[in-house]
């Protein structure tokens, strides 16, 4: 096994750890968040980092692999969605915006698996693609550091990097949402002619 696989293959595992975080009992803040916030943000953006890494090793070194084309993606979802289920439960994100995901993550998977058994091409990400991933990342990483729900800046309640903060946030995860949309119609657009 090449080491983008193992990295592949880490950020996987990292997963577990990540959820686990808010049972363990950590006592203490810094800055005014809860350690516990700020262990699970490190996690997140160490797993974060493998997928970069794994990416780039794979293509520079030539380690593409079946494995690596299966595996790659499949592990992006499992990170991105595990954070967002865990930020629900947090009460920091509303439901429907992981359902967008998921649901665009299903129509994309499904085609894909169509199109390897039918001998069909993978369709290269979109800008809007792009955008989805980095405004996602960003997103959920100030959201486990964000004290108040999304959209909590428009209640007029929060001053000052409360609002900063949790403004950003709802901000991004608004656009994150919105391109998650549009990537997944580009999507699908793509692949019609495929599908026909």
């Amino acid at each position: 096994m090449n080491l983008a696989n193992k990295l592949t293959i880490f950020r996987i595992i990292l997963v577990p750890f990540m959820v686990i975080i808010p049972f363990l009992g950590i006592q203490g803040e810094l800055l005014g968040i809860p350690i516990t916030y700020w262990i699970i943000d490190a996690v997140f953006i160490l797993a974060s980092i493998t997928d970069k890494l794994d990416g780039y090793i794979a293509r520079n070194k030539n380690q593409i692999t079946t494995f690596g084309k299966f595996l790659d993606p499949l592990a992006d979802k499992i990170l991105v969605l595990a954070a967002m289920i865990m930020l629900v439960e947090m009460n920091k994100l509303p439901a429907w915006i992981p359902i967008i995901v998921l649901a665009r993550e299903f129509m994309v998977s499904g085609y894909r698996l169509v199109a390897v058994e039918k001998g069909g091409k993978v369709i290269a990400a979109s800008k809007w693609g792009k955008l989805k991933t980095v405004t996602q990342m960003i997103a959920i990483i100030l959201a486990f550091l964000d004290l108040n729900a999304f959209g909590a800046c428009f209640m007029g309640t929060l001053e000052g990097g409360d609002f900063v903060l949790n403004l950003i946030v709802t901000v991004m995860m608004i656009i994150q949402t919105i391109a998650t949309v549009f990537s997944g119609i580009d999507y699908m657009k793509g692949s019609i002619q495929f599908l026909k």
